[in-house]
């Protein structure tokens, strides 16, 4: 099925209006996570190394519902961590939906079949549940056996009760493409609405340094998966038709780390979902005093090998906003896999990477312990 007509039209017309307000930067999807808590462990994930009292701090429903006002983009991408720990989730989806926003819970699927009860189907609303590959592929990148027969489980309850279904899929250099082809035929066959796809990110802190790809190995691994699928048309990609172009080589794009803001624990976190090097208060600040052009790749290390939807699908839109005859024909004949790649963006002049996660820790921490002593202070007065 891939992205509904509904949600293609009211996101187009999103974006025709900012470029007719003359807004150079915009949001499209706003990256909402609520919770840094998780109920896995992943060999390559970078979001949940942190102390306890981080981890128990949740973003109550007035300021994930407050975000979401303030940034308004069309689209809401809760994630975290797991997000059906947050007792509040309901709410904020409900709130989300009423907002008249497009809603994509991503979840590991451990926890939804007990949660299945209290949402509702909705055009505005998906699940896209976490399977990175077959069976053997998913549960070694979970670090946890049994996941996927879970998750596969639940996906087909939610798909009979009614719930619009994708699958967020993150591939690293140990992927083999015929096994990623034939999972995408799998989970295509199980009636899903479309398939999310992207190479991981290389999060300094993962437990798991020796598997992220780099961009020649993102490319060719990716030319070789949508070979085998008649250029990728085999499958209903939840996903930009020029961003698959993109990892397949066919495309030099620089990230729109804007057009994926993210809010957390933390407030809102600059420059984009997957480095936090700097938080604000507000939306605006994030907007307006952010220093774009010192990231992206060929301008900061740590963003060399990011070939990662939350970066680039943004420029895919622009790029579709901008060359519509080209979009078309890539939509209609399929994925370029063969002759010439696109030329790379030189690293000669980037920044070296700074490290900054254990000052953001430690002000965090100070943060919650003032919070609390003044909590336990009204508490003795009263």
């Amino acid at each position: 099925m891939g992205i509904p007509l509904l949600q293609m039209a009211q996101i187009g017309a999103y974006v025709l209006g900012q470029k007719l307000m003359g807004r150079r930067r915009f949001p499209l999807v706003l990256m909402l996570e609520p919770l840094f808590r998780c109920n896995l462990a992943c060999a390559g994930c970078g979001k949940i190394d942190y102390p306890d009292p981080i981890l128990n701090q949740r973003l109550p429903l007035a300021d994930c519902l407050g975000a979401i006002d303030e940034c308004g983009a069309p689209v809401v991408v809760i994630a975290g961590g797991e997000p059906l720990l947050h007792r509040e989730l309901p709410q904020i989806v409900e709130g989300a939906i009423a907002r008249r926003k497009f809603v994509t819970v991503c979840t590991n699927a451990l926890l939804l079949e007990k949660n299945l009860h209290l949402y509702k189907p909705n055009r505005y609303f998906n699940w896209s549940i976490h399977l990175d590959g077959d069976m053997d592929m998913h549960d070694r990148s979970v670090c946890q056996p049994g996941v996927y027969d879970r998750a596969i489980a639940v996906l087909k309850k939610a798909k009979e009760l009614g719930f619009r279904v994708t699958v967020n899929c993150t591939l690293f250099s140990d992927a083999q493409p015929t096994r990623v082809a034939a999972f995408f035929d799998e989970v295509t066959k199980l009636g899903i609405e479309g398939i999310t796809v992207s190479p991981g990110y290389a999060y300094e802190r993962a437990p798991d340094q020796q598997h992220f790809l780099n961009r020649t190995k993102v490319k060719d691994l990716f030319r070789d998966i949508f070979r085998l699928g008649r250029g990728g048309k085999a499958w209903p990609f939840f996903q930009s038709q020029l961003f698959l172009d993109f990892l397949a080589g066919n495309k030099t794009y620089q990230c729109t780390p804007w057009g994926n803001p993210a809010r957390t624990v933390f407030g809102w976190q600059r420059p984009c979902y997957l480095l936090g090097e700097g938080y604000v208060k507000t939306f605006r600040e994030l907007m307006d005093d952010t220093d774009w052009d010192s990231y992206g790749t060929g301008n900061y290390e740590k963003c060399a090998d990011c070939m990662v939807h939350c970066g680039f699908e943004a420029s895919a839109v622009e790029d579709a906003f901008a060359h519509p005859l080209h979009a078309l024909s890539v939509a209609i004949r399929g994925i370029k896999t063969e002759g010439p790649m696109a030329p790379d963006i030189p690293l000669d002049g980037q920044r070296p990477a700074e490290y900054v996660f254990s000052r953001h820790v430690e002000e965090k921490l100070a943060e919650i312990s003032e919070t609390e002593a003044s909590r336990q202070h009204l508490s003795a007065a009263e």
